[in-house]
């Protein structure tokens, strides 16, 4: 499923084709995502000048002067752009032509992605208002963390993957991020100091900065290619690596289940 960093990377790789440019039309072949897109969408958007394209939490944000359109990419979409005679295939749902004449394609096997449209400020709308800060604005501080997590007796991993504490930790970086910090990932999360909570946030930023990094060495797959920036997984410490030696310890990585989610750690390096 694409997480914070794959939807930055998808922000940044179309922003430079898409801001400036016109819709000339849109085709949405199918409607019935995870929520119906709306029957006016293409009557909303048509001819509408894109103005700048954004990203909160796992929602890309295309900014136009008649509204907004958010997209979520669901747990199989992806955005790239086409050339115009490029024949649509069996999962492409949505089509935008552009005034440059490429297409804008939305491709999603599973249809667990949403498009949705709105003439208001899209960070009041009922999907993103309630969202915590972003985890590398200068909001999302060890102050900040360690506040929020008072008398909380939830683990540690299920707390910062809350997106009304903090947006876009998902499963993988939260695993990565527990790790680099030296934090098991089931302890209390009221009983973390505030000293371990600067470490954590600082290793979340890390973790993601990097994670950016590297899904934009792919941002020329947007054109032509399958729309999906590089992943993560080749720097991996511990998530996906149970039973294999710590990177820092040589111990065996172990693994266990919270909030419903796989989760790896080091017994040793983490406490």
């Amino acid at each position: 499923m694409p997480e914070l960093p794959e939807v930055e990377t998808t922000c940044r790789g179309l922003a430079p084709h898409l801001e400036g440019q016109r819709i000339r039309s849109v085709v949405v072949r199918q409607p019935r995502l995870r929520w119906p897109v709306d029957p006016d969408f293409a009557k909303h958007i048509k001819n509408a000048n894109v103005l700048k394209l954004e990203r909160r939490a796992k929602y890309l944000l295309v900014h136009t002067d008649r509204g907004c359109a958010i997209w979520h990419l669901g747990m199989s979409g992806s955005l790239r752009l086409v050339e115009s005679g490029e024949p649509p295939e069996k999962h492409d749902h949505v089509d935008w032509r552009l005034d440059s004449g490429l297409i804008l394609r939305y491709r999603d096997p599973r249809r667990f992605g949403a498009l949705l449209w709105t003439a208001a400020d899209p960070l009041a709308h009922d999907l993103l208002s309630h969202l915590g800060p972003e985890p590398l604005s200068e909001a999302f501080s060890g102050d900040y963390l360690f506040s929020s997590s008072r008398k909380r007796k939830q683990s540690v991993k299920t707390f910062i993957m809350d997106g009304r504490i903090v947006v876009g930790v998902g499963n993988i970086y939260a695993s990565e991020s527990l790790f680099l910090a030296g934090i098991r990932p089931n302890r209390e999360a009221g009983s973390i100091s505030k000293a371990r909570y600067l470490r954590l946030v600082e290793a979340i930023k890390q973790v993601l900065n990097r994670a950016i990094a590297q899904g934009g060495t792919t941002l020329r797959d947007f054109i032509g290619g399958d729309g999906k920036p590089g992943y993560f997984a080749q720097e991996l410490n511990v998530y996906g690596r149970a039973g294999a030696p710590c990177p820092s310890c040589g111990s065996p990585v172990r693994d266990m289940v919270l909030g419903q989610r796989s989760t790896f750690f080091c017994a040793r390096c983490q406490r």
